[in-house]
């Protein structure tokens, strides 16, 4: 069945339901009809035969059909199919033998004392000039973390997306997250973004990926690193000067992790008491986003306090460690050799005032004098796919686009996101709505 463009939503839609669909723009008195036939609609979409819809009809599918209408009568089932139906597979550059093969066939021909410890398969998705350049770098990294998740565990593959198995577009996440919002998953999140984030260009952070990732019933956690100086301030969503004071959660006179809401510096810091310390030097370059969020550490106070702490070049260490323990987890080690582990953890999503990426691993390195070198293995969203590919191919310059030293981290602040194994039963999704946060003393 040949299928023809609506005149007035353009959505196309098979020969024999055009009259009706046409018309139906014009009736309002009976709503319940018209949400019915929407749905049909997007069922007869989903189960015709012919090639599948391009990215961009899609995405009028998307915003024309019942999920993105807030009445109350339309169930959250039915929300749910019409976007399983209607999401988009999102188009990338497919590195040939996969991009961590390279990657570790790289490590392996360094040269000294090292040993490297990195994530299983994960795709690169980069940030495209003419879609999401200067914005998009969270939902990047959300991609990055699907692909890892539905290549390597089958459990996250049955729930991710309704089962598609596919990693969808920027829009198609954009909606995932709503629904996320709409079942009750971060709150205070949800309200500064009014419920509303589909086509917009506003920064998205490690709140949203975790929020969005526990939708559906996937255990992501928070956790934030940052100097003591910090601990009492809120750093605001973007806009605002100046920081406020944490409310604390107390229960029996023991301190608790605090819930965590925003984009990403809309950090709020809850001390953990049992963290020890560690201290080393810290430096850092911003990724490759220009574009400052908002000044949430711009203020005249929080501005003197970050570069107190970064002349003081104390703490980095204790985020280069928790990574370290991460990623060395004897439980999760599953193949590899003295200079290359593989490790079936999850890639981090790794959060810091202006840009995020994705960290796949980490390098010690053993050096004469007893001291140990580590470096960040990260994926930018910002870096061009092919460029990456090349350089790993050739085994020239790729430590430029993949290596972060202590040296380089100069933010005062980092949050990440990692995600615990198993799905979470329903009493377990239910708490895990209230997005909580650990706080790690730099």
């Amino acid at each position: 069945m040949d299928p023809s463009s609506c005149p007035f939503c353009h959505l196309e839609v098979p020969s024999s339901e055009l009259e009706w669909h046409a018309n139906s723009h014009f009736e309002v008195e009976d709503e319940d009809e018209q949400l019915a036939r929407d749905l049909e609609l997007a069922q007869q979409l989903a189960l015709a035969p012919s090639s599948p819809p391009s990215s961009s009809m899609n995405s009028q599918a998307i915003s024309d059909l019942p999920i993105s209408r807030c009445d109350a009568q339309i169930s959250m089932e039915e929300k749910v199919s019409c976007l399983i139906a209607l999401q988009t597979r999102t188009t990338f550059y497919e590195i040939e033998h996969g991009l961590m093969a390279l990657m570790k066939d790289c490590l392996e021909s360094e040269r000294g004392n090292t040993t490297s410890i990195v994530s299983g398969y994960i795709d690169h998705f980069q940030s495209i000039p003419s879609e999401d350049v200067g914005w998009g770098c969270g939902w990047r990294n959300i991609q990055m973390l699907s692909s890892h998740l539905l290549m390597q565990r089958h459990e996250a593959r049955e729930v991710l997306f309704g089962g598609s198995g596919f990693v969808p577009d920027i829009p198609s996440l954009q909606r995932w997250l709503e629904i996320a919002w709409e079942k009750g998953f971060d709150e205070l999140g949800s309200d500064h973004f009014a419920n509303n984030i589909y086509g917009s260009k506003k920064w998205i952070g490690t709140t949203e990926c975790a929020a969005l990732f526990r939708s559906f019933g996937l255990r992501a956690r928070v956790v934030d690193f940052g100097p003591k100086e910090l601990e009492s301030f809120y750093p605001l969503l973007p806009g605002s000067s100046l920081g406020k004071e944490v409310k604390r959660i107390h229960n029996g006179g023991k301190r608790k992790a605090i819930q965590v809401c925003g984009p990403m510096d809309g950090y709020l810091l809850a001390r953990n008491h049992d963290v020890s310390q560690a201290s080393s030097s810290g430096d850092e370059k911003s990724g490759c986003s220009s574009i400052p969020l908002g000044d949430s550490l711009c203020s005249k106070s929080n501005e003197n306090l970050g570069n107190k702490f970064t002349r003081n070049s104390k703490g980095h260490q204790v985020l280069i460690d928790w990574i370290w323990n991460y990623f060395s987890d004897k439980n999760f080690t599953k193949s590899g050799n003295r200079q290359v582990v593989v490790s079936d953890k999850t890639p981090l999503y790794l959060q810091h005032d202006g840009h995020s990426r994705t960290v796949v691993g980490i390098q010690v390195k053993h050096q004469h004098n007893g001291m140990q070198q580590h470096n960040l293995l990260i994926l930018d969203p910002g870096h061009r796919t092919a460029d990456l590919e090349r350089s790993l191919k050739q085994k020239v310059g790729w430590q430029k686009f993949i290596k972060r030293g202590v040296h380089t981290l100069k933010k005062p602040q980092y949050q990440l996101c990692y995600i615990d194994t198993g799905i979470a039963n329903q009493e377990e999704v239910e708490l895990l709505k209230t997005i909580e946060s650990v706080f790690l003393e730099f």
